[in-house]
């Protein structure tokens, strides 16, 4: 067997459990020869390619078996006459080896499927969730995404920034329910979100618009909604100007702002329903957060603020951005994924998102992209910038 082929079979195992059958097939020769004839031990040959099963494709499979056969046959052959009892054991390993071949090559098919299957999940969860820019118009993002599902992208979290005229929307929510049946309820939610927040002026329209969307739509298995599916949802309006950042929250936790190291909740009107329950727009409240420059703004859902450790204590947040060194909104949101995993020791109970932001000074006037001396040999027309909607955007 050639290596390419050997390093094939072996699927991308560490090379080191190859030798475990091949360890077993000499000890176990070895003891049937230093052992009285009336003890036969090469029955238990059949262990070599038993182990390898567990762990390798039906080629290598076959190689070890072939193997141990081998040495079945040539012990019994030293130590019994041709044709004797050593040739049941013979035949029964054979028998045991063709089982465990097909057994491995069946393994492979379900696994190749299973992989695919995967592969198409996983990249129509990544075209649902959008990664966030580093930069939106005039804030600076980071976000991280933690699904409880295993080998999952995104399970019922959600979330996505756009651009306005003057201003970047951003969104973030928890939908009801876990599974696929979640990211399609996200998917009606991001969908209206990026189809409508770039051309709404107002915030409360934009919410009733979202709410509509999940309200019109059938639900994940289409049938009419009866009520129980809901989307918990944080829309901001940050400015670019840096004034204060309109809010508007349907069910779901406020943000917090991180201000010399600690952190605060600001005061907001009460949450309207969350979205998909035909009632947010008639009661959607508009709130507004201060900010100044430095500060962070952090949101989440509630995957974070009710994660609990292994004696049932809820994760606190505001204590543990206490212990934060310090940085921009990349090194907070990394801090709080690796802090959080460490509290629950990785076995989390809820997906969870984080997305943190902070205002980006407007550039000097030296600094504008006009009134920057031209390198040697190359001319510049100082031309602005264009943001994620196509519109100009203010340089920085």
């Amino acid at each position: 067997m050639s290596p390419a082929r050997l390093t094939r079979d072996l699927g991308g195992q560490r090379g080191w459990l190859l030798a475990v059958p091949l360890v077993l097939i000499v000890a176990i020769v070895i003891a049937d020869v230093i052992t009285p004839s009336e003890i036969n031990l090469s029955p238990l040959l059949a262990v070599a390619p038993a182990v390898t099963a567990s762990f390798a494709r039906a080629g290598l499979t076959a190689a070890v078996a072939v193997l141990a056969v081998v040495a079945e046959i040539a012990t019994d052959f030293e130590e019994q006459p041709p044709f004797g009892s050593g040739t049941v054991s013979t035949i029964a390993l054979i028998s045991v080896s063709v089982a465990l071949v097909l057994f491995a090559h069946v393994r492979e098919r379900y696994s190749a499927r299973c992989s695919r299957a995967q592969s198409l999940a996983l990249t129509a969860q990544e075209a649902v969730l959008r990664p966030l820019p580093d930069r939106v118009g005039r804030i600076e993002l980071a976000s991280v995404y933690m699904a409880a599902e295993a080998e999952a992208v995104m399970g019922g979290d959600l979330y996505a920034a756009a651009r306005s005229d003057d201003s970047t929307r951003l969104l973030i929510g928890d939908v009801r329910g876990k599974g696929m049946n979640a990211v399609g309820e996200a998917a009606l939610v991001l969908g209206a979100f990026h189809a409508t927040a770039y051309r709404t002026r107002s915030l409360r329209t934009l919410v009733s618009v979202l709410d509509g969307a999940l309200t019109a739509a059938p639900d994940a298995v289409g049938s009419v909604r009866d009520g129980e599916e809901f989307v918990t949802a944080l829309l901001l309006d940050v400015p670019d100007h840096g004034g204060p950042i309109r809010v508007a929250l349907c069910g779901h936790p406020p943000p917090l702002v991180i201000r010399d190291g600690r952190a605060f909740s600001p005061s907001l009107p009460d949450a309207s329903p969350p979205l998909g329950l035909g009632i947010t727009s008639a009661h959607g409240l508009i709130g507004t957060v201060s900010w100044k420059p430095g500060d962070i703004v952090l949101l989440c859902t509630d995957g974070v603020l009710e994660a609990r450790d292994r004696a049932g204590r809820f994760y606190p947040l505001c204590e543990r951005i206490g212990s934060w060194h310090g940085g921009g909104p990349g090194s907070l949101v990394s801090y709080l994924r690796d802090d959080l995993l460490r509290f629950t020791a990785g076995k989390a109970a809820d997906d969870a998102a984080l997305v943190a932001f902070r205002h980006i000074p407007a550039a000097r006037p030296a600094e504008l992209p006009g009134n920057r001396a031209p390198a040697a040999g190359r001319r510049t027309h100082g031309k602005p910038a264009r943001d994620l909607a196509g519109t100009a955007a203010l340089p920085w």
